[in-house]
């Protein structure tokens, strides 16, 4: 059984799809920040040659709350880029993840860069991917998964929205450094794979229907697990420390180390 994909790419052998998730961006200093900020913009620099389209699979950001007339500031650099590649003719489809959920339509409307929230299915050539962030997929991480749908609620974000930004942003940052240092010990580190619960959400998807490649970010690791005998899952790991990402060539998934 095949699934209908939502975006679908015929590559020549010149052509590359590029994935990337978890910069991260704000965290966990301004000066350590703006440094990364850089390094990914040398590498979308270094991919425009022969990117055909570039999937951000989310956690761009530690946090990003959109006010009515306010979103969070900084980050100039890696949005100006954005803007560049969109006006290059380059499609950039942007995921939310855990850490950045509160996006609306600014990126939308600014950009021209639409915004998905679940996992969705993509074509390359004869390939089929099954791709998103990765967050409160599978049977596991049950707090995270209440949290989200709190976090998800209208109500949530009307009162949030509610809050002056100088308060607003400054308790979600708090909470976003102290839930990272929670959780970095286990989050960060391989569990074997029936612990690995993007792992088991793969076997789930593939039990029902057939995807080629697995593609996530949220786990902060790099992983290539074989699915089955034709089926595999890529986690592309993070930016605060590896600067890993996922390449299609057309033909197949890999993944790669963006060099400083």
């Amino acid at each position: 059984m095949q699934a209908n994909p939502a975006f679908s790419f015929t590559l020549t052998e010149d052509r590359k799809i590029y994935f990337a998730s978890d910069f991260h961006l704000g965290t966990p200093t301004y000066e350590k920040s703006r440094l990364r900020e850089k390094v990914i913009v040398r590498w979308l620099d270094s991919i425009l040659h022969d990117a055909e389209a570039i999937f951000l699979l989310g956690d761009l950001f530690d946090f990003w709350f959109e006010y009515k007339y306010t979103v969070p500031k900084g980050f100039i650099r890696f949005l100006g880029k954005l803007a560049e590649i969109k006006d290059k003719g380059i499609p950039i489809i942007l995921f939310t993840g855990n850490h950045d959920m509160w996006m609306f339509d600014y990126f939308s409307q600014e950009l021209d860069v639409p915004i998905l929230r679940k996992p969705v299915n993509i074509r390359i050539n004869d390939q089929s991917l099954h791709i998103g962030h990765g967050d409160g997929l599978g049977d596991g991480d049950k707090t995270f998964k209440m949290l989200k749908k709190v976090f998800h609620a209208k109500l949530s974000k009307r009162l949030f929205a509610a809050l002056h930004p100088r308060w607003g942003i400054g308790l979600a940052q708090l909470w976003s450094t102290h839930s990272r240092k929670r959780n970095s010990c286990l989050d960060d580190s391989f569990k074997g794979k029936e612990h690995e619960w993007i792992y088991q959400y793969c076997l789930e998807v593939e039990a029902q229907t057939h995807h080629d490649y697995y593609v996530f970010g949220h786990r902060h690791l790099s992983l290539d697990i074989p699915v089955n005998e034709n089926s595999r899952y890529f986690n592309i790991g993070e930016w605060i420390g590896s600067q890993t990402y996922g390449v299609h060539d057309g033909k197949e998934f890999f993944l790669k180390t963006f060099e400083r």
